[in-house]
């Protein structure tokens, strides 16, 4: 196996790793949170449940919105329900940043049990992919059923249907004395190797694609969390049998939330006066909070 890296060092936590197979047309997408993601979680008091749900949420929006080659670009993923536990989960990412919400029933979920299954905390929900391009493809979105075990497996949909492209993506996620830990890969075949060509349909009998995929499939969890193994190590595992793979470090990843004043101050200007007067308190500070990051601003406008 051949690897191309474009730095050296090893890539533990925090930070993306991508790489591409030329011989079988696929590329790939490794990831493992640790401080940022305790960071993320800990804006609030997340139940159990609830903090393995976010923590999976954030795992794949961190692996499909590195894929955007828009360095400006935004992803952002939402699933809701209608009468769900959970009422809203929204995540995104830009350029290394990503942050996530999860608004919920918290009576509701302690009563379906430690480990409620995605549809016990969604109901009949749907999930949202919403890609903003500042260049070039302007903004798009797709739209799935909430189905199946994880969150990974209703994104695995989302691509099959709204893309045309057959992807695995695997997470896992623990907890610990130290906090919580998540990590995931993500492999997509390209049909032809041509990101930009018209696809008709998802061939998942596409011998490349078979292959990648039983290798792919084939980590462990425990690989996948395990410390003492980098994510270089992860991917010469499952493919070091190949003839080339390519690897590269990606952005380093931050807590993406990009609340402040002045951003407040811009979205408030563009009400009417009279609604602005409507919002004040009785010392004229208009209150806005932030669900991400639990902060609340008193903006005098």
């Amino acid at each position: 196996m051949s690897d191309y890296l474009i730095d050296d060092g090893e890539t533990h936590e925090d930070r993306l790793l991508t790489f591409t197979i030329p011989g079988r047309n696929t590329r790939g997408r490794v990831v493992r949170l640790g401080p940022v993601l305790r960071e993320i979680l800990g804006a609030h008091d997340y139940p159990p449940a609830i903090t393995h749900l976010l923590a999976e949420a954030l795992v794949v929006a961190t692996l499909i919105g590195s894929l955007i080659k828009d360095g400006d670009g935004q992803m952002t993923m939402q699933a809701q329900t209608k009468g769900g536990i959970v009422n809203l989960l929204v995540c995104d990412f830009k350029a290394g940043a990503v942050r996530g919400y999860v608004d919920f029933d918290r009576e509701r979920l302690a009563s379906v049990g430690a480990n409620p299954s995605l549809s016990a905390l969604f109901g009949e929900g749907y999930l949202a992919v919403t890609f903003d391009m500042q260049t070039g493809e302007g903004r798009y979105q797709g739209v799935v059923p909430l189905e199946g075990d994880s969150l990974a497996q209703a994104c695995e949909t989302y691509f099959a249907q709204s893309e045309q492209v057959p992807t695995l993506i695997r997470v896992a996620v623990k907890s610990g004395a130290d906090g919580c830990e998540a990590a995931g890969l993500l492999v997509q075949h390209l049909p032809d190797g041509e990101e930009g060509r018209e696809r008709l349909h998802v061939r998942m009998e596409h011998p490349e694609w078979e292959h990648v995929a039983v290798m792919a499939g084939s980590i462990r969890y425990e690989e996948l969390l395990d410390e003492a193994l980098t994510m270089e190590t992860l991917v010469w595992r499952l493919f070091h049998e190949e003839d080339e793979v390519r690897i590269e470090r990606g952005a380093m990843l931050t807590r993406g939330c990009r609340c402040s004043a002045e951003h407040y101050e811009n979205v408030l200007s563009r009400f009417p006066e009279d609604e602005r007067a409507e919002m004040r308190d009785e010392s004229g500070n208009i209150l806005v909070d932030c669900a991400f990051c639990s902060r609340q601003f008193a903006i005098a406008l």
